[in-house]
């Protein structure tokens, strides 16, 4: 990461199309992998994703959201290993659902933490209270959330795989039914993903469409992957 900020500094009035457009890849380059999928150094970036920035009209219709997720979850499983001491990922969701406690933190010192150890320590301080389930009800929050996510509500319900490269986790809403003010039925069985967590991007070759061509075909068809969704009645 240090290069790309010291290489692409301020951008000149006088700069040309060509110039415009590399400056705007190295941007979305820092963004990528120092905020939305950063690793536990935030200091690396993968050239994989250089090449998702061929073309700007294709990128846009790539669902970052689900790469950012399914990192999180990755960044997540790793960090319960008992020789961890750092986590990666997009930790401003964190910082997003325990808003009170990690604003102290980010005042005290100047950032999100990474540490395990103090993640833990904030999450065990929490009362009920301060864990704010729904935070897109924000009117603020929902002015910048895709009309596609407000028209259509059952994705945010949907039950899927997300897949990222190497990289596949479940994100199981049928789980967290209650967060949506439904009731909550006993669980689907867990999706059990340890060969998968076994795989990472050290292979050259793997043609990942191929690879997780089951679980890319159960995400093109998600609407068919939605829980039941029965409200709360309250007598």
């Amino acid at each position: 990461m240090g290069p790309l900020r010291e290489t692409f500094l301020v951008l000149g009035d006088d700069s040309t199309q060509v110039q415009r457009v590399r400056y705007a890849r190295a941007y979305i380059l820092q963004i990528l992998e120092g905020y939305l999928m950063p690793d536990k150094s935030q200091n690396l970036v993968h050239l994989r994703w250089l090449l998702k920035l061929i073309d700007f009209r294709a990128v846009g219709e790539l669902s970052w959201r689900s790469a950012v997720l399914a990192t999180l979850y990755r960044k997540m499983f790793s960090a319960m290993q008992p020789n961890k001491i750092k986590i990666g990922g997009c930790l401003s969701l964190y910082n997003h659902g325990l808003n009170f406690a990690f604003h102290f933190y980010i005042l005290d010192y100047g950032g999100i933490p990474t540490a395990l150890e103090d993640i833990r320590l904030l999450l065990d301080q929490q009362l009920e209270a301060h864990f704010q389930w729904t935070l897109y009800e924000d009117l603020v929050i929902r002015a910048v959330i895709a009309n596609e996510f407000l028209q259509n509500l059952n994705i945010w319900h949907v039950r899927v795989p997300l897949v990222s490269y190497a990289t596949v986790e479940m994100h199981q809403t049928d789980r967290v039914l209650h967060q949506f003010k439904f009731q909550h039925p006993i669980p689907m069985a867990h999706e059990m993903l340890d060969d998968e967590h076994k795989i990472d991007v050290q292979r050259p070759s793997t043609h990942w469409l191929l690879f997780h061509s089951e679980y890319i075909e159960i995400w093109e068809n998600r609407y068919y992957n939605i829980p039941t969704c029965e409200p709360i009645i309250v007598p």
